[in-house]
């Protein structure tokens, strides 16, 4: 046994006792896969990184893990989109080109839904089918960051998904972040001005609701964000991958209030990023939608003319961004998403009331961690706690993200490091619950408690 003692504040005194007993996976086994990895900072990992180590251990082992590294769907894909597939398929769209802009009625659905749930109006024409809102993410990159010379990148309200950036450094664009957690509501203001004033920021990104922590943006901070936007003539990103997943709210009836909270109410120029694979089930497919306002997709920026044809803004990511990306999207998935959208705008298919069942998960889920010593690392929503739902947070007292991440493998729990979403949080962890069943409960407080046991803290 080794025992450490750390310091926190000036008062209180936490003791670490560490052993190793009682793990259900060979520590043996572990700690040569992590070696023969070539991850020397398990905190630095990648969430596809930390996926394949897992899944070799977990098939070396014998051992089920609680998988919760990666933001995956755990859901069955809605019979609607995959027969409309099937029949699209049966109809011979594989053999024939889809138009590039998207079929009619996948852009004629999505701009009905996000009337009757954002209460928006965007055209069809700025309603552009992706593959998967990665993809629109970098071809809102590949315009936004290009559309003035003298301006570098994007900034990202962090703690966001970590392969955002990836994109914007494949693409040799700077970028600028900060963690949004203690400058939420007014505060929100100063920090946020204090980037744009400097006339560098050509785009700003965020989730709503934020991947990892869980945080909803309110309307006092959309309109912040909207109002200076405006102010320094930046280009809004809104990825709303878990699309009304705030399960506080009841934003599943189509056409009545609440709406998903949504820049669109406070900036001319923004894009909605629309996933089909958390809300549908349909990750598979990797089909998403970005939806351009009608005042940005008409746009014209005269820089845009040193890599596309024309300046106008809507064009250059459709026949340029697009174009040059993938040339389109898979023509029979774009049936079986617009049948989707089609059955949720006529109110026939309930997807939020589908994945509640995150929600619940996660309530379960945080209760056992709380219970055998952890902590939530994002706790707060401003004035409440934080929603339960496809993401939480946390931490053990004494141990870095990279530390815990390690001791977690031993006890056949994954997760992933904050490290690597821009949060200023060394010491957190980003909980998936998506591919965590029902079963695995008993399992997952089983293996916390013996955790708990092995690294009991005391705190004076």
């Amino acid at each position: 046994m080794f025992i450490f003692e750390l310091y926190f504040f000036s008062n209180i005194k936490v003791t670490l006792n560490i052993t190793m007993k009682n793990t259900p996976v060979d520590s043996d086994l572990v700690k040569a896969r992590i070696a023969e990895s070539g991850l020397t900072d398990l905190g630095t990992a990648t969430i596809r990184e930390m996926l394949k180590l897992i899944s070799q251990i977990e098939k070396e082992s014998g051992t089920k893990y609680i998988r919760m590294e990666m933001g995956a769907p755990g859901l069955p894909a809605p019979k609607i989109g995959i027969e409309a597939e099937i029949d699209s398929l049966k109809r011979g769209v594989s053999s024939v080109y889809p138009n590039i802009e998207g079929i009619k009625s996948l852009k004629e659905e999505t701009s009905r839904f996000i009337k009757l749930f954002l209460n928006l109006n965007v055209n069809q024409q700025g309603c552009i089918p992706t593959v998967g809102s990665m993809m629109g993410s970098m071809a809102s990159f590949l315009v936004a960051n290009r559309n003035d010379r003298t301006r570098e990148g994007t900034l990202f309200l962090d703690p966001g998904f970590p392969v955002q950036k990836q994109q914007v450094k494949m693409l040799g664009h700077d970028y600028y972040s900060f963690d949004i957690y203690e400058h939420r509501g007014a505060r929100l203001r100063n920090k946020l001005e204090s980037y744009l004033a400097t006339g560098k920021i050509s785009s700003i990104l965020y989730s709503n609701p934020n991947n990892p922590t869980w945080m909803c943006l309110n309307e006092e901070e959309l309109a912040i964000i909207g109002e200076l936007s405006g102010k320094y003539d930046v280009i809004v990103i809104e990825d709303l991958a878990y699309f009304g997943m705030d399960f506080r709210k009841d934003y599943s009836n189509p056409g009545v209030p609440p709406f998903q909270p949504t820049i669109g109410k406070y900036t001319d120029d923004f894009i909605i990023l629309i996933s089909s694979s958390k809300i549908f089930s349909y990750a598979g497919q990797r089909i998403g939608i970005m939806a351009i306002s009608d005042h940005l997709f008409y746009r014209h920026y005269p820089d845009l003319l040193r890599y596309y044809s024309t300046g106008n803004f809507g064009h250059s990511v459709i026949f340029g961004a697009i174009y040059g990306l993938s040339a389109g999207v898979s023509h029979s998935a774009q049936f079986g998403l617009a049948a989707l959208i089609k059955a949720v705008n006529d109110g026939d298919y309930k997807f939020i009331e589908i994945v509640k069942e995150y929600g619940e998960k996660a309530r379960v889920m945080k209760a056992l961690f709380i219970a055998n010593g952890f902590k939530i690392v994002y706790d707060m929503d401003i004035d409440e706690p934080i929603a339960d739902g496809f993401f939480f947070t946390i931490c053990y007292p004494g141990m870095t993200s990279t530390e815990l991440l390690e001791e977690l493998l031993y006890y056949g729990i994954s997760a992933i490091s904050l490290e690597i979403t821009g949060s200023k949080r060394n010491d957190g962890l980003r909980a998936c619950v998506s591919h965590v069943g029902r079963g695995q409960f008993d399992d997952l407080e089983f293996r916390l408690k013996c955790f708990n046991k092995d690294h009991p803290v005391k705190i004076n």
